[in-house]
């Protein structure tokens, strides 16, 4: 401790007068100035001098510096990567096009405005529409009745329909007794249901369907026993999604598909009792 301080006076003065453990006190306090040396004492007194808000605008110009140096810093790095792209894209366009298909560009889900939507629109009805309407497919498929009204067909022929070469034939029987015979070879499809005005076979049990079933002649390519591939015509059912459903040898079939039938089938339509036997002209 310095001479000159007023704690050094004060102990010099009271140093013969007060007790033995007050002047060990002041050794001890000495040794411990003594071995902190003299730059922390003038630090001390350099803070002690020191007065608030004295150096706050050099502390401001020096925080400006930090941040200056920062933001360059990254300024330098932003440039540097910039650079580092621009000679990738550089050598990429000079080793060629790649392989890879560019993604599609995204469409914008942003509805157009009604000036343009409305314009649209009415070019579209200025161009002229070759699409198909569905009004002759309608007209085909619909038939007038003497009353006016008029009744829409389920079932439309397909392409591959043919009129039979042989003379099919439908023996109706009602228990073991016969009650009709049906030529069926003189047309490629025969509708059958309870809509007289329309069908071909007309059915009177309640069970059945207005429109219940098809029998269609259709020309397939089938091979014979050495491998030859030929056509024929062949007679197939198909029922019109019907209520009750119709039955080949006891068992139903399926709906809208075609059913093909073979000599000597039994054919019931819905509940009712009456059966058909499809025989042709050359097995009776």
């Amino acid at each position: 401790m310095p001479r000159d301080s007023p704690r050094a006076s004060y102990r010099e003065r009271d140093d013969s007068r007060a007790p033995r453990y007050q002047r060990d006190r002041y050794a001890r306090e000495d040794d411990r100035d003594d071995f902190r040396g003299p730059g922390r004492r003038d630090r001390d007194s350099e803070k002690d001098r020191r007065q608030p808000g004295r150096d706050a605008p050099f502390e401001r110009d020096g925080d400006r510096r930090r941040d200056r140096d920062r933001y360059g810093d990254r300024e330098r790095d932003y440039n540097r990567n910039r650079d580092r792209s621009g000679e990738r894209d550089r050598d990429s366009r000079r080793a060629g096009p790649s392989r890879r298909s560019a993604s599609p560009r995204a469409r914008s889900a942003r509805p157009e405005s009604g000036s343009r939507a409305g314009s649209a629109a009415v070019e579209d009805k200025t161009k002229p529409n070759f699409a198909p309407s569905g009004l002759l497919a309608a007209e085909t498929k619909t038939v007038k009745r003497s009353d006016g009204t008029s009744t829409v067909l389920k079932y439309h022929e397909p392409p591959e329909a043919r009129k039979p070469s042989v003379g099919w034939r439908l023996y109706v029987f009602k228990g073991k007794e016969q009650v009709d015979l049906l030529h069926i070879h003189r047309q490629s499809a025969y509708l059958v249901g309870r809509d007289r005005a329309v069908v071909d076979i007309a059915v009177e049990h309640p069970s059945c369907s207005k429109q219940h079933a098809v029998i269609q002649y259709r020309q397939v390519k089938e091979k014979n026993e050495f491998g030859d591939v030929k056509s024929a015509v062949k007679p197939f059912i198909i029922d019109l999604e019907s209520t009750n459903g119709t039955i080949v040898n006891d068992e139903t079939i399926p709906t809208s598909r075609y059913y093909e039938l073979r000599l000597g089938d039994v054919i019931k339509f819905g509940e009712s009792a009456r059966e058909y036997v499809l025989l042709s002209e050359d097995a009776a």
